[in-house]
């Protein structure tokens, strides 16, 4: 009874709902006819309008209908707010009055003017959100007298499992009764480690299925590291779901990050769930005009530069102006980068020789007085000039502007596992190690920096390291 009971709440909500818009659209119909003396709402209805208008209210009536179920989602979710409540309500209520507006002028309802539209759209939302708190106050006034209650078991007993049900007790208004803890540790361990809500402890693992069948048990919370008991999570969604049980998973942040970033979709009839895919899509779009309006404007602006560069370098040491290398891209892609020759023609093979004077630790070879540059070779990597040629890189889509630094594949082959995140998304010309002081920090370090951007990547980081990249370049913060 209680399923239909709230199914019936429901179902009445979407009613009243749907009965304020059409309510207040003809009370205000009527109201301004009477107002302006073109007559009441019958008069209003037999002299001006045709029949064709009747397919423009039954689309506002049809549209009303989808846009509350997609925006309101209407459903019996205790752990929702009232702010969200109210906000989703503005929301359904305000695209409500922008499709009558459009109706209305498709359809060329008369007498409608766009006061009459702004009196509906303040009216709606003012009646939709008072009768959100009206039902708030009822429900919490309900709940403290002891009725509407669910019955909350949580699974797992640690830090968060305490936390969680100390934010619950301390929120009535949810309407939950914590039924106790069923501990993922032995009970003696695990009142010994957290003593607080030891008494509050019912059972372990392997007490859970009498647990549920004696009951009264309404919802499962399952407070445990999924990957740590993915099977025991899996048995427990199994029981409830054979009991009919609601069962909700409080992640931990790691996880939390994981679930959100996946989306159910459809292949020929099946299901399928996918991790990861990207969901800034609008802000990837701006990174890719960026890079191309930018790297396109330096191209012509620097031409001058890099013509006398290419000379300078063709004149004071034998060998080709640019630089051209494999290097590992997104998703272990290779591609070739353009770098101005900084080297003598031999300095590849020079390599090997003087590999034990790496000043940089990890799989990376730096020399601070490096015998292979040329003299022009120290002022153009001093100052940058020698990444220039990499603006072509980005213009075709090899790299980024700002993105961590490509890396060759034989130090890829030596990353630790947790540094060959840097390798999924586009390389760049400029980082938060070339603003950090590039050479100055260990290798370490700047693989942290290199996680730390992706993990908090947006489109306004890119702006902000490119901003700082011209006083690190001008000061050759860290350069060598």
């Amino acid at each position: 009874m209680i399923r239909l009971r709230h199914k019936l709440f429901i179902y009445a909500l979407r009613v009243f709902d749907q009965t304020v818009l059409l309510a207040t659209f003809l009370i205000l119909l009527d109201w301004f006819g009477r107002q302006r003396g073109t007559g009441s709402l019958p008069y209003l209805l037999q002299n001006y309008y045709e029949a064709h208008h009747a397919f423009g209210v039954i689309l506002l009536g049809v549209s009303w209908i989808w846009i509350f179920d997609a925006i309101v989602h209407y459903e019996t979710n205790r752990l929702k707010t009232l702010r969200s409540q109210l906000f989703d309500v503005f929301k359904a209520n305000s695209a409500a009055a922008a499709f009558l507006m459009v109706v209305a002028t498709v359809f060329t309802f008369k007498r409608f003017n766009n006061e009459l539209i702004l009196t509906f759209w303040v009216t709606t939302c003012v009646l939709g959100m008072m009768s959100r708190l009206v039902l708030r106050s009822f429900l919490m006034q309900v709940r403290r007298s002891g009725y509407n209650y669910r019955h909350l078991l949580i699974l797992g007993y640690n830090q968060d499992a305490v936390q969680l049900a100390h934010k619950i007790d301390a929120t009535p208004v949810l309407g939950y009764k914590i039924a106790g803890f069923v501990s993922e540790l032995p009970l003696a361990e695990a009142a010994e480690l957290i003593p607080l809500d030891s008494d509050r402890i019912i059972g372990e693992f392997s007490d859970l299925k009498p647990i549920l069948e004696q009951g009264p048990v309404d919802e499962v919370m399952i407070c445990l590291p999924i990957l740590n008991h993915f099977s025991t999570v899996s048995e427990v969604v199994r029981m409830a779901q054979e009991l009919g049980i609601v069962v909700r998973l409080f992640p931990d942040d790691a996880t939390a990050k994981t679930l959100a970033r996946c989306h159910l979709e459809q292949f020929e009839g099946h299901s399928v769930v996918t991790f990861f895919r990207e969901q800034m899509l609008l802000q990837l779009f701006g990174k890719r005009i960026m890079d191309v309006v930018i790297a396109s404007i330096l191209l012509v602006l620097l031409s001058p530069l890099l013509i006398v560069v290419a000379l300078a370098i063709k004149f004071t040491s034998p060998g080709p102006v640019l630089f051209v290398q494999p290097r590992v891209g997104m998703n272990k892609r290779s591609f070739k980068l353009y770098k101005f020759r900084s080297m003598y023609i031999d300095a590849e093979k020079r390599r090997q020789e003087l590999a034990h004077l790496n000043e940089m630790d990890g799989p990376v070879f730096k020399i601070k007085n490096d015998p292979r540059i040329t003299p022009l070779g120290h002022f153009i990597r001093k100052t940058s000039i020698d990444e220039l040629p990499q603006l072509v890189n980005v213009f075709t889509g090899h790299m980024s502007l700002v993105g961590p630094r490509p890396p060759l594949l034989d130090e890829v082959n030596r990353y630790d596992w947790l540094y060959r995140k840097r390798l999924s998304i586009k390389p760049g010309i400029t980082c938060l190690w070339q603003i950090s002081g590039r050479n100055e920090i260990s290798f370490k370090q700047w693989m942290e920096l290199d996680q730390l951007y992706i993990d908090n990547w947006s489109l306004w980081l890119d702006v902000k390291i490119l901003a700082k990249t011209i006083p690190a370049v001008l000061f050759r913060k860290g350069a060598s």
